[in-house]
């Protein structure tokens, strides 16, 4: 038992390295892709943190959703953050599945260059819609006579761009679309196509759907908040992804085509391409052709020879 242990360690480990150097050779070629999408993210959180600065507090819309589903409470409005987290990490998770599992189907670097160009389309529709008109907050930190409805113009620059904790967590403002939604759907579309388990799939539409109704049931968004959120990421994860090329599927062997070659191998390919100079081999060996002599010339192939040969009444 412990030798089948030592065993299966040893080529895990073994995987995992093997892992790592592939995907730092694609995070070589990628980085500049992942790191606008990370500062876009940043970006988008600015201009969430903005629109709190000109957000009004007034009485709450009428809404469809309100009225046909019950109010969580503030006692209960974690559950659809605490499902939220569940979808994000579980997404997370799964991303970085080709380190530790043999069966393979995606490149994490190359998969999350895709995730964020989704994510940075549908957040920059997002800033433009909730800077065109802001409705008042339907959250209970963002009605009349809470402290944090509106925010104080601010004291430094430091506290514009410190978006951390107080900007993620007490918003105001940013409402049309749901920004919870957009991670949700993205995600699950995702794994939708790139995903191998069936059961997964339809859990993870599931969740996302219950997730819808926990969002309005806890007051965080407006129904139309959600409903904007459903078709325009759809549409926009559609469009773009029709425009992106393929990820490569790990099943055909695809790595040799996307990493560039090692100082290694290329030593090995000028040492190879040496010796046939040294051997007096020239051109592609593949068109290496055996050669006849008639008549003191050399011919390429047998058509040729009985060519000279009729010509010679042979």
């Amino acid at each position: 038992m412990t030798l089948y242990i030592g065993r299966e360690s040893s080529k895990l480990w073994k995987r995992i390295c093997a892992e790592v150097v592939t995907e730092i050779n694609l995070l070589a070629t990628n980085w500049k892709y992942l790191l606008a999408g990370l500062v876009f993210q940043y970006i988008h959180g600015l201009a969430a943190r903005g629109v709190h600065y000109i957000h009004r507090p007034g009485p709450t819309l009428q809404d469809a959703g309100f009225f046909l589903l019950p109010e969580l409470g503030q006692d209960r409005a974690y559950i659809s953050e605490t499902l939220f987290t569940f979808i994000f990490l579980s997404f997370v998770l799964w991303t970085f599945h080709p380190f530790i599992f043999k069966g393979k189907k995606i490149y994490t670097v190359l998969l999350w260059c895709r995730v964020l160009a989704f994510l940075s389309a549908c957040q920059f529709l997002r800033i433009i819609t909730f800077y065109s008109t802001q409705l008042p907050g339907p959250n209970y930190h963002c009605r009349e006579g809470s402290k944090l409805a509106r925010l104080p113009p601010p004291e430094s620059v430091l506290e514009v761009f410190l978006i951390i904790p107080h900007g993620v967590l007490y918003g105001c403002g940013d409402l049309i679309f749901s920004s919870h939604m957009i991670f949700s759907l993205v995600f699950v579309r995702t794994y939708q196509k790139y995903g191998t388990q069936r059961f997964i799939k339809q859990l993870a539409w599931l969740l996302v759907v219950i997730q819808s109704f926990l969002i309005v049931a806890s007051r965080k968004h407006y129904t139309v908040d959600v409903v904007v959120a459903w078709y325009t990421v759809n549409l926009v994860v559609f469009f773009i992804d029709k425009k992106l090329a393929e990820l490569p599927d790990r099943t055909n062997g695809a790595a040799s085509l996307l990493l560039p070659l090692s100082t290694k191998d290329k030593d090995g390919k000028t040492k190879e391409e040496n010796h046939k100079l040294l051997n007096g081999i020239v051109g592609d060996p593949a068109d290496r052709r055996q050669r006849t002599q008639v008549n003191g010339k050399t011919l390429d192939d047998v058509n040729t020879v009985h060519a000279d040969a009729t010509m010679n009444g042979a």
